[in-house]
C-alpha cells in the first residue's frame, strides 16, 4: 500500500520547516523562557488540525453541496464565538454577544459579496473566504468586548455622575463606547494602510506561489482587505452595542461590578 496515497503531503518539507520550531525552542531554553512545551504542543496541534481540515475540505470541495457549505460556515462561527467569548471574561453573556456579533458581521459581509457577484457560491471559493471573514470578525469582537468592559468598569464614577444628571445609559457611556470600537478597528485599519509596503498578505502570497500573476493576486487582495474592513465594522458595531447593554439595566442604571484584572 502506498503511504503517499493515505498521507499525501510532503513530510520531508514539513520536517525541514519544523527545524525552525526546534531553533525557536532552543532559544527559549537558552533564555529560560520555558516556552518549549507550548511551542511543541502548538506545532503538533497545528499539524493535526490542518491535516484534518485538509481531508475535510477535500471531501467538501468534491461534493460541493450548498447545505454542507453552510454547515461548515456555521461551525466556524460557533467556534469563533466560543473563542471570543472566553476572551471576553467579565462581560455578562459574553458567548452570546460574540455569537450574535460574529454572525451578523459574517452574514452581512458574505451576503453582500454573493449578491454583488464578487464571489461565486462554491465550496472552493466561499469556505476560504468565510474563514478569513469569521477570523477577522472574531478578533474585532474580542477586542471590542474587552475594551468596552475595561472602559465601563474603569469609568463607573463618571458614568454614574452623568446618569445622576439625567443622561441615558447610552449617552453616559457613549465616549467610552467610541473608544472601544476604535480599539477594535484600529489594528485592521493600520494593516490596510501598510499592506504591500511592510508585508505581502497571505491570500496574495498564496496566489503568487500557486502561479497566478501579481496583478491577479493584487486584485483579490484588494477585495479581501475591503471585505475585512466591512466585516470588522459590522461586527464591531454589534459587539459594542450588545456589550454595552450587558452593563446597564432597562432603566438606564449601571450594574455594579468589580474592576477587571
Amino acid at each position: 500500500m502506498n503511504l503517499l496515497t493515505l498521507f499525501p503531503v510532503d513530510l520531508v518539507r514539513i520536517l525541514a520547516a519544523f527545524g525552525l520550531v526546534l531553533a525557536a525552542a532552543a532559544i527559549s531554553r537558552w533564555q529560560d523562557l520555558d516556552l518549549e512545551k507550548s511551542m511543541f504542543v502548538a506545532s503538533f496541534r497545528a499539524f493535526i488540525q490542518l491535516i484534518a481540515i485538509g481531508y475535510a475540505l477535500t471531501f467538501v470541495f468534491d461534493t460541493d453541496q450548498p447545505g454542507l457549505i453552510v454547515l461548515i460556515i456555521v461551525i466556524m462561527i460557533v467556534i469563533a464565538a466560543y473563542t471570543s467569548g472566553k476572551r471576553g471574561k467579565g462581560v455578562p453573556n459574553a458567548w452570546r454577544v460574540a455569537l450574535i456579533s460574529i454572525s451578523i458581521g459574517a452574514t452581512l459581509t458574505l451576503g453582500l459579496l454573493l449578491v454583488l457577484n464578487i464571489f461565486q457560491f462554491s465550496a472552493q471559493v466561499i469556505i476560504p473566504i468565510a474563514g478569513m471573514v469569521v477570523g477577522n470578525s472574531m478578533n474585532v469582537c474580542s477586542l471590542v468586548m474587552g475594551r468596552t468592559r475595561d472602559e465601563v468598569t474603569g469609568r463607573q464614577a463618571e458614568i454614574e455622575a452623568a446618569l445622576a444628571l439625567g443622561a441615558s445609559g447610552r449617552r453616559a457611556a457613549n465616549p467610552y463606547l467610541k473608544r472601544a470600537l476604535e480599539s477594535g478597528m484600529t489594528p485592521m485599519i493600520d494593516t490596510t494602510k501598510t499592506v504591500g509596503l511592510i508585508q505581502l498578505p497571505g491570500a496574495m502570497t498564496g496566489m503568487i506561489l500557486a502561479g497566478a500573476s501579481p496583478l491577479e493576486a493584487v486584485e483579490l487582495q484588494i477585495v479581501i482587505m475591503y471585505m475585512m474592513i466591512g466585516a470588522g465594522a459590522f461586527t464591531g458595531l454589534t459587539a459594542v452595542w450588545l456589550t454595552f447593554r450587558q452593563f446597564f439595566t432597562p432603566a438606564h442604571q449601571l450594574k455594579l461590578m468589580e474592576p477587571s484584572n
